[in-house]
Formats: C-alpha cells, sequence, structure tokens
C-alpha cells in the first residue's frame, strides 16, 4: 500500500523548503537590523550600539535556528487584532 506507482515520485531541493537567511537572520530582519544599527552607529557616533547591535544578531540568529520560522510567526502575532476589553 505504501508503494508509489511509476511517475508520481520525485526529489524536492532542500532549499525550496526553508526560509532564505542571510548571516543565520531572515534577510528582511537582518538588512533592517544592520540598517538601523549603522545609522545609528556612523550617523549618531554612538560606537556603543555596535556590541548591542552584534549581541542582538546572535540572539536572533540563535532564535532562528531553533525555529526558522520565528520572525514569521511574531510578526503575524504582532498584527493580529485583540479584542477589546470590555
Amino acid at each position: 500500500m505504501n508503494e508509489v506507482p511509476d511517475g508520481y515520485e520525485m526529489t524536492v531541493n532542500r532549499s525550496l523548503t526553508e526560509p532564505i537567511l542571510f548571516a543565520g537572520l531572515p534577510k528582511s530582519f537582518a538588512l533592517l537590523l544592520w540598517t538601523g544599527a549603522l545609522c545609528i552607529v556612523l550617523g549618531l557616533y554612538q560606537l556603543w550600539f555596535l556590541p548591542v547591535a552584534v549581541a542582538l544578531h546572535v540572539l536572533f540568529a540563535a532564535l532562528t535556528k531553533r525555529d526558522p520560522h520565528f520572525f514569521e510567526i511574531f510578526l503575524r502575532a504582532v498584527r493580529r487584532q485583540r479584542p477589546l476589553m470590555p
């Protein structure tokens, strides 16, 4: 019963099922994080923010490694409309 007829089975490349990551983070979030960090560091001359940005990157990369869809789920939860309290 588990036998698949010829022509109904194919291999799927791993890149089609996994999200696109940039240095361990989703591409859009990594660009947002580092664009904001560089604006603060280079534009406002706040050099203390560079280690903070690196620490945030490492933290978010660890979260992404644990669950690759973490940011998608987080954004969906933030956008969800909450019912008003009576």
